[in-house]
């Protein structure tokens, strides 16, 4: 199995697994991954997570060309800005998550560090994540307001709508895409009480152990 054949199975795989845990539902959320050659794969518009086929997987090439498969997602925007702007960038992934997704529409978001220093595991795999505003889905303006980030953040939560991550590797957006849906969730089962949270100091020192400026700027 060529290398490519690997990585088209493995989108599809990491994509049902998300699916069968109920991390996006019906035929929302995207993923893309960067081919040996400096192509993409990426999701088909109007695809299940559940049910993705590998030989369907949209193909780019090095030049940003549709070159085979089905036609891409609307939200190519979105992973575009991510590759063009954070330059070791290998995969994207963005999902709808229902408890990212709830937490964001709640009154009294921090825009710039939308999730709560919980846990040490979001800051580990994320960084901080910004808060972008509602924009339609697919609106190329997705893509504008990321490449404004000047690729200084490698996860954004789109409010209303969904997070999204780029990984150093698809394993690796995958599981900071789970961890973020994770503590949103636990930001939820805590809301109206009054957690001990992380302390600043013990944020800044997982941001020096984890050498976390990709994650963050």
């Amino acid at each position: 199995m060529s290398d490519e054949s690997r990585l088209r199975e493995k989108i599809c795989d990491l994509a049902r697994s998300m699916f069968d845990r109920g991390l996006t539902a019906g035929s929302t959320g995207n993923i893309s991954a960067r081919t040996a050659d400096g192509g993409l794969l990426v999701s088909p518009t109007g695809t299940s997570f559940g049910r993705l086929d590998p030989a369907r997987l949209s193909r780019f090439d090095a030049r940003g060309n549709h070159v085979d498969g089905d036609r891409p997602t609307k939200e190519m925007p979105l992973h575009l800005a991510f590759y063009e702007t954070r330059g070791r960038t290998a995969a994207v992934v963005h999902l709808h998550s229902c408890h990212a997704v709830a937490l964001s529409a709640l009154p009294g978001a921090n825009a710039d560090d939308f999730l709560p220093p919980i846990t040490p595991y979001a800051f580990m795999q994320l960084g901080r994540v910004k808060l972008l505003p509602y924009f339609r889905p697919g609106d190329p303006a997705i893509g504008d307001a990321v490449r404004g980030l000047a690729g200084r953040r490698s996860a954004v939560m789109l409010a209303n709508h969904g997070p999204v991550v780029a990984g150093l590797d698809l394993d690796g957006a995958c599981n900071a895409i789970e961890e973020l849906e994770a503590t949103s969730r636990l930001a939820l089962l805590l809301r109206g009480t009054t957690p001990d949270m992380l302390s600043p100091a013990q944020v800044d020192d997982l941001v020096r152990l984890h050498e976390i400026a990709w994650g963050d700027a």
